[in-house]
């Protein structure tokens, strides 16, 4: 499955000004927004949104609903989480895990 095209636009218009500072790489059947290097979010080939979280906040975040571990072959990957379609249809909610995304790429070091 490809990645949501219309998904990846909305992810755009999320990062609005920070755009400029993003680079945008088709990885892992997706679209990764990378700042400083790291992957923030991206568009997930499987559906939903991916988001790189701070490994501290994620089990709050997982248990607030709607969002699940991310797993790649079969292994959860601590600090990363999947969001479903269905959450980020609202533009507000997008905007809101695309921040958290940005906000902790921009605290690690730059690659």
């Amino acid at each position: 499955m490809a990645y949501d095209e219309e998904l990846a636009d909305r992810i755009r218009d999320a990062l609005g000004p920070e755009l400029v500072n993003v680079i945008e790489k088709k990885m892992f059947g997706g679209l990764a927004f990378l700042v400083g290097g790291n992957m923030a979010v991206a568009a997930s080939g499987k559906g939903g949104l991916m988001v790189r979280t701070d490994p501290n906040t994620s089990a709050a975040l997982l248990r607030a609903g709607s969002v699940e571990p991310m797993e790649m072959g079969g292994k959860k990957m601590h600090g990363w989480l999947r969001v479903t379609t269905a959450t980020v249809a609202d533009d507000d909610v997008l905007d809101e895990w695309v921040r958290r995304g940005v906000d902790f790429a921009k605290t690690l070091p730059p690659k």
